[in-house]
């Protein structure tokens, strides 16, 4: 994979993360249940967003959070998501780009507005989240860049866009080109729930077009109906070149073949904002796979950004990880 120009690409969902402090009093104000994640529409967007606090704007989802951590590390990163043209949509765009992305997917012309979350996080670092889709959820075939893929040598894709019909046959596109090309299809299952909707389709894909997979013990037990870690591992180290399964403060799993490798979580001073823990796990984990590094050095890597994370506001670093690395 030395041949690639870039170490990895992700596909998913382009949303701007506006994130701020706010109290339990203004949670029940607007009835967003503490710790969940609602899905809200345009006009209760603006209605939230007018009355949240100071808040940090930049852009954000899943895949887009990783390959920021890609950057951060070091490595040649590109992004493929929808955003349209607005004012978000141009905080999303230069957001990437001055990180130094290749983001150069065409946004949307008309439709609905780019996508936003409004995070809002409490004293004990739980996060609660109203998130409008908007256009992210328009992504389509016709958006994958062929020669991108092509050119890369991990296609990352990530699980919370698998929803839409038209976003199911862009993943499906973009993993045919990869394996064509000789190179990775990496996927995150992202959410226990996306799970439970799309079990059947999942393991479909995983076995038919993945090579590389990440998930929680929650989103495990979703796809295995169990919570017997090592017997998910087993089956997927026979199926995929590699799974990697995060068990929250106990670490992390990552098995290949007859490989196991068992990844301590880095140590942490205070523990502020969980928002982008996974995130930022999968693009230290990613960095390392795509330059063949250890299994034992891609999980510290991971680990590490993952700690790096969890210990400010905001799902994206603060600190330079090639510096931390």
């Amino acid at each position: 994979m030395s041949d690639a120009t870039y170490d990895v690409l992700g596909v998913g969902n382009a949303i701007v993360d506006i994130i701020a402090q706010a109290d339990e009093a203004f949670l029940a104000k607007h009835n967003m249940p503490k710790g969940g994640m609602a899905l809200i529409d345009e006009a209760q967007a603006h209605a939230l967003y007018a009355d949240m606090g100071s808040a940090i704007e930049a852009s954000g989802g899943s895949a887009a959070n990783t390959i920021a951590g890609i950057a951060s590390f070091g490595g040649k990163a590109a992004f493929i998501g929808k955003v349209k043209q607005d004012t978000f949509g141009e905080i999303f765009s230069h957001d990437l780009k001055s990180i130094g992305v290749n983001f150069s997917t065409p946004a949307a012309t008309d439709g609905p507005a780019t996508a936003r979350c409004l995070v809002l996080v409490t004293d004990d670092a739980q996060r609660t989240m109203g998130t409008h889709l908007g256009a992210c959820v328009n992504l389509t075939s016709d958006d994958i860049d062929a020669d991108l893929v092509a050119a890369s040598a991990i296609t990352y894709l990530e699980g919370y866009l698998f929803d839409p019909p038209a976003a199911k046959e862009a993943f499906r596109k973009a993993s045919a080109i990869a394996r064509q090309a000789g190179r990775k299809v990496a996927l995150t299952l992202s959410d226990s729930f996306c799970v439970h909707r799309y079990k059947d389709e999942f393991k479909a894909l995983i076995a038919d077009h993945i090579d590389i997979l990440f998930a929680n013990e929650s989103e495990i037990e979703a796809l295995y109906g169990s919570k017997d870690i090592s017997a998910a591992a087993n089956d997927l180290a026979g199926k995929i070149d590699i799974a990697a399964i995060t068990l929250s403060a106990k670490g992390s799993l990552i098995a290949s073949g007859s490989e196991r490798v068992a990844i301590p979580a880095a140590p942490i001073d205070e523990l502020v904002d969980t928002t982008g823990a996974g995130d930022l796990y999968a693009a230290g984990a990613l960095y390392g796979f795509s330059r063949h590094l250890p299994f034992a050095e891609c999980g510290r890597l991971a680990s590490l950004a993952a700690a790096e994370v969890i210990q400010h506001y905001g799902a994206r670093p603060q600190q330079p990880l090639v510096e931390l690395a």
